[in-house]
């Protein structure tokens, strides 16, 4: 659904110079392997540090869910202004109601937040580590973003947004 909601999206523009999406991107995918990824036997030194029980899977498999709820309502709401990459479309402008009055970078903190249950649920090392190098990547990737709207929407603008809206941690 996330990619075929990519399809109403309006066309980029223009993006930054030295986006630095290959950092973001193979961060990622590193995480994402290192947190998901079946390793072969070989390469699998991954031991379970701990396990939940059936109540406290159950509770985080929801977690989880809500995490990438929060993160599809704020793509959603962000509608054609989302991009895959960061850029500015035509007649961009800030957006700072529904889900962007919480934090700055929602489909981020949701994306965390989800991979970060993940990786309580999965109890293990690799799945702690996939879980840290993901939310790096995602920073990265939103310390970029934050940046490049800075200087197409007006410093003053979303330094202003800024101190009124934490970045990825809701009430901080």
């Amino acid at each position: 659904s996330w990619f075929t909601a990519a399809m109403w999206s309006d066309r980029i523009v223009q993006r930054p110079r030295a986006t630095g999406a290959r950092v973001y991107r193979l961060l990622a995918t590193v995480g994402a392997v290192l947190l998901f990824g079946r390793l072969p036997h070989r390469f699998s030194v991954d031991s379970v540090v701990w396990q939940l029980g059936r109540d406290a899977d159950d509770a985080m498999v929801v977690l989880a869910v809500l995490g990438f709820l929060f993160a599809w309502w704020a793509r959603i709401y962000l509608g054609r202004l989302w991009s895959v990459d960061v850029g500015r479309k035509a007649d961009h402008y800030l957006v700072d109601t529904g889900p962007y009055a919480l934090v700055r970078h929602p489909i981020y903190t949701g994306i965390i937040f989800a991979t970060l249950v993940t990786a309580v649920m999965r109890g293990t090392v690799l799945a702690g580590t996939g879980a840290a190098i993901m939310t790096l990547g995602w920073y990265i990737k939103a310390r970029i973003e934050e940046q490049f709207l800075r200087g197409h929407l007006g410093a003053d603008t979303y330094s202003a947004y800024a101190q009124r809206v934490p970045m990825l941690v809701p009430f901080a």
